[in-house]
């Protein structure tokens, strides 16, 4: 005999893209310090890559799953699996995982994946003019620092493209934080603490 007074109980859970776009800008701030020589080594950027980088971005993820944000949930994703593999690949570099695996390293192996999460940045940008032009501005520059990174990495560049994805990295992180704050203050307080641009409204 079934039960016809089975009640559904849905949990609902906060918005996560502070907290996503939180630890996409402390990661980009980290690195990004790293390759303007502001600081020197890798050791101390791989735990922010990890944690800040990967898992606060993995945790918007899943909670944009939760509201049925497809673009949230894909980018957040998306990133937060780059950061995890940015920094194994540093690990490998460092020898880490021993000898064998740091002496069979193909840099321009990493190009290739540049230019595959570059292809996925530029459909993330088309997405991201029906969100806000925070959002798009930083899609913009991750586009940017993708080809940076692809022309640095197949030695193409010279140090301009070093320099151009270092710079457009920490451009990422500063609009990151502002993003993030008010993405955080406008929920928190319920009206538009900070603005963040209205969709560009093309293809709705």
């Amino acid at each position: 005999m079934s039960n016809n007074n089975d009640q559904k109980v849905q949990i609902v859970v906060a918005d996560p893209s502070a907290l996503g776009l939180f630890g996409l800008a402390m990661v980009c701030f980290v690195a990004a310090s790293q390759k303007l020589a502001w600081t020197t080594g890798m050791s101390f950027v791989i735990p922010w890559a990890i944690f800040l980088g990967s898992i606060a971005q993995m945790m918007a993820c899943i909670y944009d799953f939760k509201h049925n944000n497809l673009f949230g949930a894909t980018v957040f994703g998306a990133y937060g699996l780059f950061w995890i593999s940015m920094a194994a690949i540093w690990l490998i570099k460092m020898g880490a995982f021993g000898a064998v695996l740091a002496n069979a390293v193909d840099v321009k192996q990493l190009g290739f994946a540049f230019i595959g999460y570059l292809i996925f940045s530029l459909f993330g940008t088309i997405a991201a003019m029906e969100t806000n032009k925070v959002i798009f501005s930083i899609m913009c520059l991750i586009n940017v620092l993708f080809i940076g990174l692809a022309i640095d990495s197949f030695g193409m560049g010279g140090h301009w493209a070093h320099t151009m994805a270092a710079w457009t990295e920490l451009a990422i992180s500063l609009l990151g934080f502002y993003g993030s704050g008010a993405t955080f203050l406008n929920k928190w307080f319920g009206k538009a603490f900070l603005p963040v641009g209205k969709p560009f409204g093309i293809f709705k």
